[in-house]
Formats: structure tokens, sequence, C-alpha cells
């Protein structure tokens, strides 16, 4: 049997529902040994129990939950505060750790080989880590939902500075100019794509699954919290899946070594001297990943 791949998440979960679906996937990648939850931007104990009510309910509380570095809350982007308004953080069965970066580079510390960190949120927690203990970036494989090439939201033409980006632009700088082991990033000209709609989300809430019972709940959720009412009939689009799908391969999508920078407005560009990443940069077959998810967040694959 292959080795699991120890993964940490690092998310901005609670803002753009994307982040709920890919701890969805990552719970149910069985690849994946996700190792700990750390998270990220703002008001990061608002996220933390969005994590850990999801990690229980899935039975899952033997994953840690790690509070990252806080930001100043921005209540609008608290779109799904009411799933967890009663949710007291204390009480999840697991373990929750009140300095996520301290937590983060200690599992790394004590991880026997690599670890790979999913990075779906700004890079704050990340940027800290480079230099707090830029020692262990050789042991991290990085991937990120990360920027924007030659691409931005739907597939329209044309790079903008990406909100992953621009939330800490230094943070970010920070990141693209570590040692990784590896880095691999999906931007918006790949990850900003994924709908799901038709028969594939019509599974998906047809479902009896409590996990996917449990997505769908916060879908609706946040699309309340948004003034759209009930959740649509299809999703909204799934970025940071891509990111979990790339933790452990890059089927379905077209990849390219590239040389990048962040500039101070939040662009990536390329630069010779910037390290080299792997890029996601198109799709081989867009409509095999959106089955392939539906698939594994059913349990099918």
């Amino acid at each position: 049997m292959t080795k699991r791949i120890p993964v940490i998440l690092d998310t901005d979960i609670g803002c753009d529902i994307d982040d709920t679906w890919a701890l969805a996937m990552l719970l149910r990648s069985p690849e994946l040994d996700t190792i700990m939850v750390a998270t990220a931007a703002h008001n990061t104990v608002y996220r933390a129990k969005i994590c850990a009510k999801l990690l229980e309910r899935a039975g899952r509380h033997d994953i840690p939950v790690a509070v990252g570095i806080p930001g100043t809350p921005v209540p609008r982007d608290e779109r799904q505060l009411n799933w967890v308004k009663e949710y007291v953080l204390k009480n999840y069965p697991g373990t929750v750790y009140e300095d996520g970066v301290s937590a983060v580079i200690r599992a790394v510390e004590q991880a026997d080989g690599p670890v790979t960190i999913v990075a779906i949120g700004p890079m704050t927690n990340l940027g800290a880590i480079t230099e707090r203990a830029p020692h262990l970036t050789g042991k991290i494989n990085l991937v990120a939902m990360i920027g924007s090439i030659e691409k931005q939201l739907d597939g329209k033409p044309g790079r903008i500075a990406e909100y992953n980006v621009v939330q800490d632009i230094p943070a970010a700088q920070k990141v693209f100019n570590a040692r990784w082991r590896s880095m691999t990033i999906t931007p918006l000209d790949t990850c900003g794509v994924v709908r799901l709609n038709g028969e594939l989300y019509g599974r998906l809430v047809k479902s009896a699954d409590p996990l996917v019972k449990d997505l769908l709940e916060n879908y609706n959720v946040w699309s309340d919290a948004g003034g759209f009412g009930p959740a649509p009939d299809h999703s909204s689009i799934l970025f940071d899946t891509v990111a979990v799908h790339l933790a452990r391969t890059t089927e379905f999508l077209q990849m390219r070594q590239m040389r990048l920078r962040v500039d101070d407005q939040g662009f990536l560009l390329n630069d010779e001297r910037g390290q080299e990443i792997n890029v996601a940069i198109d799709w081989k077959d867009l409509e095999g990943y959106k089955q392939f998810l539906v698939n594994r967040l059913l349990g099918l694959r």
C-alpha cells in the first residue's frame, strides 16, 4: 500500500464557501493523511469553529485545529456564522492550538519525512513560518490556491491581483521567495472555472451522506447570509478543491514550470530570479475533474 501523504490545511474557511468544499474533499481523500487544520486571516477563531464543528460531526476529532494569526475581523465576510454561533470551540473533543503557527512548525518538525501544506487562504501564516522557521521550508511541499497568470474568474483573459495575494502582499512575497521542497499552485487560470451544476450537482443534493449534507447546509447558510436566499441549483466557484487535488496528483491538469515573484500591487510576474514553481496553467479534462470531485465527495473514489 502506498504511504499516505501527511497534509496540513491552511484555510480562511468561512469567507468564501469553497474552503468548506475543500475541507470535505480532503476528508474524503484516502491518499492524504490530514494531520492538522490551521485557520488564516481576519477572525481566525470564527474560522476554527467551522473547522472544529465540521470535523467533529464527521467523526474526525483526531485532527487538531490550530488558530492562526488573527487580523481585523471583517463581519460581512463571516457568512457561515449562523452555522457556528452556538458552537463552543473549547468543547471540541480534539485538540485546539491557540498559537497556530507554532503548532504547524512543531508538526512539521516532528514528522518523519516531508509534509504537504495546502494553503487556500491569504499567506499570513505561511509568511510567518518562513521567518520563524526558515530551516523547515526544505521539508515542506507547498500547494496553494493563489494568483492569476493569464486568466481571471470564469476564464476571462488577463491577469489580476488575486484575493489570497492582496490580503497580505508582504507575506505572499515571503512565500514566493522561500526555498520550499517544492511549490505547486493553482491560479485562477484553472481553479477559477470549476462549478458544478446539472446532474453532477443534483447527485450531491440527493445524497443522504452526512458529510455532504453538512457541506450543503453550510452552502445554504453562506448563500442566505450573502443576500442570495437558499443556495441555487449549482455550486459557486470551487477554487480551493483544485489545491486539495494537487496535493496528490496533477491528473486532469496541464502543468507548466515557471519562475514567479509577487510585485507590490499583488500581481504574479515572471522573473528568472524567482523560485521554480509548478503551475496548473490549464485543464486537460475539466469535465473529468468535476466527475472525480463529485465521486470523491460521495466516497465513491
